[in-house]
């Protein structure tokens, strides 16, 4: 089968979030089981020229009231045959930050760049003579594809290509006012009456939709979790499905991760675990206590993440923290706010918390490696990838009953259990489940095997590509 993957990021070569993980892993998966995979994305100021093919031959880009000329780089995916063809646009991605000049502030002509970077799609496959099955497109800056590919390009070669949008946090939309429809053909006359939204446009007019998780899925048919989506999204409940995101096991992998140094560990030689610990707990300045349980955290600050539940000094999720009987640590960088309430917080508690306002990939992993509990209280989330790196290294989640966290752990009520789930968003029912967890640590034979169960846990992305085939095949069946 023929897919186009057109995204506006995918790791190595842009990165702001899981979207860039996701769809290069996917890729990765589907071209392993033997089909002709190829990724779109934008050259950013970032992506070094000088690393990609150059093609000679510039393109026209026609955009309602505009044509626009770009050049194709071409590299693969590292360690794979998957070609990736990066739209190169100066004025439009030629600049530093992605979607704004940082993560709180949007650039004022992203309309104009993610119209492109949608017609841009077409052109370039017509120039390669290459003409998909299948377009899958991502997120928000990529959704209007699938309405061009319905007003407009079905009609001019592309007649036998179906579309699938994959919602991937449906918070981020493209919301933009009725200017932004002049970027596209005939006045955008897909887009209904007002304001512009771009993921909207695309989810009207998919095939098919899919989201990051079954639970996720579910959740978005129903305000407030829909977004002011829902009652778009509920007739159209048969095309839409979930699928778990898969992760990478072996860049996540206790027994060969290079942050680790010399304390890799294997569910059957924990010992490397506990000096983690220990070094954490030094490396953040809080005392050396291995008969305190460690609860750790990795974050965007932000009310998504369930931060609130934590910010305040007086917190019933901070009772233990407070009064000695568990320490914490928290990585991340985000909403003032909250980074202010935070370091407060580590300042009043220097013996019981520590609070690391950054991002740091080494330190994330020990994080994730050294602490006993690792804290997920999300409002919502649409799959998550730290509550999986936390069961492969032996850190047991604590996570509210929400999107992918509760297709991914499992209660301890459950007698598989690898994990502590609480469903109320509030401070005391988080407080509860820390409570739950503190007295599981001090059950040392029962908390040795939840361990080892979670270790052997698989959310391998084989499975889920298996999954998209399924819906790709219903998405050509609906032409």
């Amino acid at each position: 089968m023929r897919i186009l993957m057109l995204t506006s990021e995918a790791h190595p070569f842009v990165k702001t979030g899981g979207l860039a993980d996701a769809v290069p892993a996917l890729a990765t998966a589907l071209h392993a089981m033997g089909h002709d995979v190829r990724l779109i994305l934008p050259r950013y100021y970032s992506i070094d020229k000088t690393t990609l093919n150059l093609h000679n031959t510039p393109i026209g880009v026609p955009m309602g009231e505009e044509e626009l000329w770009c050049g194709i780089g071409e590299t693969t995916l590292p360690g794979t045959t998957v070609p990736v063809y990066f739209v190169d646009r100066e004025d439009l991605f030629g600049r530093e930050g992605i979607y704004g000049p940082d993560g709180s502030q949007s650039w004022p002509d992203n309309p104009r760049r993610y119209a492109f970077l949608s017609a841009a799609a077409f052109q370039v496959c017509r120039y390669l003579q290459w003409i998909p099955e299948i377009l899958h497109l991502h997120d928000w800056p990529t959704a209007p594809a699938a309405g061009l590919l319905e007003h407009q390009e079905r009609d001019l070669g592309f007649a036998k290509t179906a579309s699938v949008v994959t919602v991937h946090n449906l918070g981020y939309q493209g919301i933009f006012d009725s200017n932004a429809r002049h970027h596209f053909p005939n006045q955008g006359s897909f887009f209904p009456p007002g304001n512009v939204n771009f993921l909207a446009a695309g989810l009207q007019h998919a095939q098919r939709i899919t989201t990051v998780s079954p639970t996720y899925a579910q959740e978005i048919l129903e305000e407030p979790m829909g977004a002011g989506l829902s009652a778009l999204l509920t007739p159209r409940k048969d095309r839409l499905s979930g699928i778990l995101n898969g992760m990478d096991y072996q860049e996540w992998n206790p027994s060969t991760d290079p942050a680790l140094e010399n304390n890799h560990y294997s569910s059957r030689f924990m010992g490397g675990k506990k000096r983690i610990k220990a070094a954490l707990q030094h490396e953040m300045g809080l005392p050396i206590r291995p008969h305190l349980p460690l609860f750790g955290m990795i974050a965007r600050l932000t009310e998504q993440k369930g931060v609130d539940l934590l910010q305040s000094p007086d917190s019933p999720a901070l009772q233990a923290v407070r009064e000695g009987r568990a320490q914490l640590v928290i990585l991340g960088s985000g909403e003032q706010r909250y980074e202010e309430a935070l370091r407060a917080m580590a300042h009043q508690f220097p013996t019981q918390c520590a609070v690391q306002i950054a991002f740091s990939g080494p330190l994330s992993r020990k994080i994730e490696a050294g602490s006993d509990f690792f804290l997920m209280p999300s409002r919502y989330e649409p799959c998550g990838l730290n509550q999986m790196y936390s069961l492969a290294y032996g850190t047991l989640p604590v996570v509210r009953q929400t999107g992918g966290l509760a297709d991914s752990v499992l209660d301890m009520a459950h007698p598989d259990g690898d994990g502590f789930i609480f469903e109320d968003y509030s401070s005391e029912a988080l407080g509860k489940a820390m409570e739950r967890a503190i007295q599981f640590y001090h059950e040392k034979t029962a908390m040795k095997k939840a361990r080892k169960r979670a270790m052997k846990r698989r959310f391998d992305w084989k499975s889920s590509a298996a999954e998209y085939l399924q819906v790709y095949q219903q998405a050509l069946a609906d032409l």
